[in-house]
């Protein structure tokens, strides 16, 4: 089956609402694992549609949807829908009502295209059948905490609604393209990440009397110094690794120094031998930095995703799916992002592709890009997903 004549103007029709419900979940961003609102808004637009769907999965949030397809397979098509804990400088209309979270990656959007592709394929199945079942997944807890994880674990690709799914796609807007442009590239999109904690503990004393301390505030700025060591003298130059600490808790007064602290961060690699070096080196540089200073250390990890490696089968039909889409751009991405994305563990399970959708206005040289204040999606862009998607669920393969 090939995409009925008339798709362009029954996602028109969408457009509208589409762009209001985006507004709203904006307005209301809810973080990973407390996506309530969000939830019943999802199953709500899918009730209204008349598509089976069931809530309460991934620990209690995610959602999915299915439907019936001519063939005795099934199609995946993934969205995620959980927020960031940062606090928006957007200044706009529909900003974030909710102190200190925002959705700062455009899972507003995401949401809102998979809605837009659920209603068009409810009204595409009502005239004929899709030649698959189309599971649509509405996904929590993307941001560093094992949503997909969840759904997978929840049955969500083996069956739980429909048949079992034989390939996935996702989507993520992109800052850094055009609108009107989607990114496709054959193996690794994305990269590992790995998430650390690490504590430096020593003796506490007066801030006047550093001789009888063992200072762990200069054993952890030694030690941050160091870490980026791994990338600049222990990493091949050909390989992209990135080791960043990102947030540090340390001490309670400006007299006294600390007896402990933590600071916490992400490793990305591309997987393969140059993680396994990275990991290795980071533990030896942690405990012989902060043994040179008499204090010691200790290290949790919290394995963040594989690396997002894309099926070529299943991104040929992403460049299938493109080149139907009039003045939509093609773009071959020659270098993996160093971002992280759950969506990977999907393509550990069955053929996957995970393609980028420009979200840049034309006119315009750049914009603020993900996790940042200022960071808005574009509406532009949502006709562009939701062609894409539908385009997608309905090849005939």
């Amino acid at each position: 089956m090939t995409a009925p004549a008339n798709l362009s103007q029954l996602i028109a029709r969408e457009i509208p609402s589409l762009i209001e419900l985006r507004h709203d979940l904006h307005a209301h961003p809810e973080v990973g694992l407390c996506e309530k609102r969000t939830s019943a808004l999802v199953m709500r637009e899918l009730a209204a549609c008349g598509i089976e769907h069931e809530g309460a999965l991934a620990g209690g949030t995610g959602v999915i949807a299915h439907i019936s397809g001519r063939n005795p397979d099934a199609v995946a098509l993934r969205c995620d829908i959980d927020a960031l804990p940062i606090s928006e400088e957007t200044g706009l209309p529909y900003t974030s009502r909710v102190q200190g979270v925002m959705h700062a990656c455009g899972h507003d959007g995401h949401t809102a295209i998979m809605i837009g592709t659920a209603r068009v394929l409810a009204a595409i199945a009502r005239e004929s059948l899709p030649p698959r079942g189309v599971t649509m997944l509405f996904q929590p807890a993307e941001e560093s905490l094992g949503g997909a994880s969840r759904m997978i674990d929840d049955g969500c690709l083996a069956g739980r609604l429909g048949p079992p799914v034989s390939e996935i796609f996702g989507l993520h807007g992109w800052p850094w393209l055009p609108l009107g442009a989607i990114g496709v590239r054959n193996g690794p999109l994305l990269a590992a990440g790995e998430f650390f904690t690490v504590t430096i503990k020593g003796r506490g004393s007066h801030a006047g009397w550093p001789h009888l301390s063992h200072d762990v505030i200069v054993a952890m700025a030694a030690t941050i110094t160091s870490l980026q060591t791994i990338v600049s003298r222990s990493t091949d130059p050909c390989d992209s690794v990135v080791v960043s600490v990102c947030r540090i808790r340390a001490g309670d007064a400006l007299n006294v120094l600390p007896k402990d602290l933590v600071f916490e961060g992400t490793i990305r690699t591309l997987g393969g031998q140059a993680r396994t070096r990275t990991m290795d080196r980071f533990r030896e540089v942690i405990d012989l930095v902060a043994r040179a200073h008499e204090c010691t250390a200790t290290i949790s990890f919290d394995v963040g995703c594989p690396a997002t490696v894309n099926d070529a089968a299943a991104t040929d039909a992403v460049r299938r799916a493109a080149a139907q889409m009039g003045p939509t751009t093609l773009v071959e991405v020659v270098e993996p992002s160093m971002g992280g994305e759950d969506f990977a563990w999907y393509g550990q399970q069955v053929p996957a592709s995970f393609f980028l959708i420009g979200l840049r206005p034309r006119d315009e040289s750049s914009m603020p890009g993900l996790h940042h204040p200022a960071f808005d999606f574009n509406d532009d862009a949502i006709a562009v997903g939701v062609e894409a998607m539908c385009r997608l669920a309905l090849e005939d393969r």
